[in-house]
């Protein structure tokens, strides 16, 4: 006999079945669901508006709308962005508006939000504007970037945060007490703090862990969930990644930021975690040729030369290899002497010719290559730097109206430090330097 039918396993994942249906039974989220808080007010006293859900996979987003379905007198329609288009949402609106007739309310939920195309969130807004529908969505992007403005000022925006491990734990733990399936096995789970971790914080991913290690040992008297046999179901830890998300956003910036401060242990372990999270390696060493000329500079030339060695040696020998030569480079630069000098002074030119009127260049300064320009002056009077002595000569580069205007202005710090000294002697006369 299969032993599904045999032990009567239920085809519905564990996630779905011990779900809370009330915010009593939820748990994590106390900001917004303890006691007086905000959201818990809204759900108690039906009083509920438009809202966005914005959090980590796993973190209870919909676990809150189906609470608020359960605990509101409203109909309750729900759609997933990837599946759905404008025509399903046209017709929950018409619902909705009949509904309007009869002062019944209609909650729209709508996973992974974020998906939705500007059309399908322009369709929204009449409706949402005049309470037609009340709308949650939730979404693990972050709202500023993925909706739009005129959408996201007719909401109120809830983020969730990452479940912490005594809510992973009391999820875990009144799943084995709560489910009917589950609490006719002996199971023993030997290291529950390992089940937390290798979920990487999401409560569904933890649960489904569970549900797979106890069916693989389900012909055994008593069910020993093993850190073995998490192993075995799981492979590898559940990293929260996504490349094209704000943790992609997030992570790097915490990798350029590490380096920019000089703490190589720091940039070494972000970069560990965009690796284990499936980032190109392209992408990170570009970022770290960036970095050698923005925060680092002339302080350390050598450093722009190795980032860009990294880059090709990268192209050319990819994954798991190019983990070293990244390792190298951020180490590399982490330590490396700072300035962003160079920086600071393509900037502030930039602002000048932005803002200023667009100055003539100066006579001398002047390509002559016919007759005409010599005649009228072009390159007159040029000063050829390396007929002097040191091969420098004191001459007026910039336009008139410029011409003690300093916009590289070199720092005390590794190489840099000489630069400055060389350009304070070469200019001792000008107040430049």
């Amino acid at each position: 006999m299969n032993i599904s039918k045999k032990l009567n396993i239920p085809t519905v994942p564990l996630a779905e079945r011990v779900r809370p249906k009330t915010l009593d039974e939820f748990y994590g989220q106390e900001h917004l669901v303890g006691i007086g808080k905000p959201l818990r007010a809204m759900i108690e006293n039906d009083l509920l508006s438009s809202i966005i859900l914005w959090g980590p996979p796993g973190s209870g987003k919909t676990t809150l709308a189906r609470i608020i379905a359960e605990n509101t007198d409203s109909d309750f329609f729900q759609l997933n962005a990837v599946a759905s288009g404008v025509k399903e949402l046209r017709q929950i609106i018409d619902i909705a508006k009949e509904n309007v007739n009869y002062n019944k309310k209609t909650i729209l939920f709508i996973d992974e939000i974020h998906r939705y195309s500007k059309a399908q969130q322009d369709a929204l807004l009449s409706s949402v504007e005049k309470g037609e529908i009340i709308l949650i969505g939730a979404t693990t992007e972050n709202p500023s970037f993925e909706i739009i403005p005129a959408l996201r000022s007719r909401v109120r925006v809830f983020v969730l945060y990452e479940l912490k491990k005594i809510d992973l734990q009391n999820i875990l733990f009144n799943a084995l007490k709560k489910d009917d399936f589950l609490k006719t096995l002996r199971i023993k789970i030997e290291d529950p703090d390992y089940l937390i971790f290798i979920s990487g914080g999401d409560a569904r991913i933890m649960l489904n862990i569970l549900e797979a290690s106890v069916l693989q040992e389900i012909n055994n008297e008593e069910i020993i969930v093993s850190r073995h046999v998490i192993q075995n179901v799981v492979q590898r830890k559940n990293i929260l990644y996504d490349k094209a998300g704000e943790e992609h956003y997030n992570l790097i910036s915490a990798f350029i930021k590490s380096i920019r401060g000089s703490d190589p242990d720091a940039a070494v372990y972000w970069l560990a975690r965009m690796l284990e999270g499936g980032e190109d390696p392209l992408f990170i060493a570009r970022r770290m040729v960036i970095l050698a000329s923005e925060d680092i500079g002339n302080a350390m030339p050598n450093a722009l030369v190795l980032a860009e060695a990294t880059f090709s040696a990268c192209e050319k020998i990819g994954l798991p290899e190019a983990r070293i030569i990244l390792s190298q480079c951020a180490i590399y630069l982490a330590a490396a002497p700072k300035s962003n000098a160079a920086y600071l002074a393509i900037d502030a030119a930039l602002k000048d010719v932005g803002s200023l009127p667009q100055y003539s260049v100066p006579l001398h300064l002047r390509n002559a290559p016919t007759n005409l320009m010599k005649e009228l002056g072009y390159g007159n009077e040029y000063k050829y730097p390396h007929e002097y002595k040191n091969h420098f000569v004191e001459e007026d580069y910039l336009p008139e109206e410029l011409k003690t205007k300093q916009y590289y202005i070199p720092t005390e710090n590794g190489i840099e430090k000489n630069i400055k000294e060389r350009l304070k002697n070469l200019w001792c006369n000008k107040k430049k330097y």
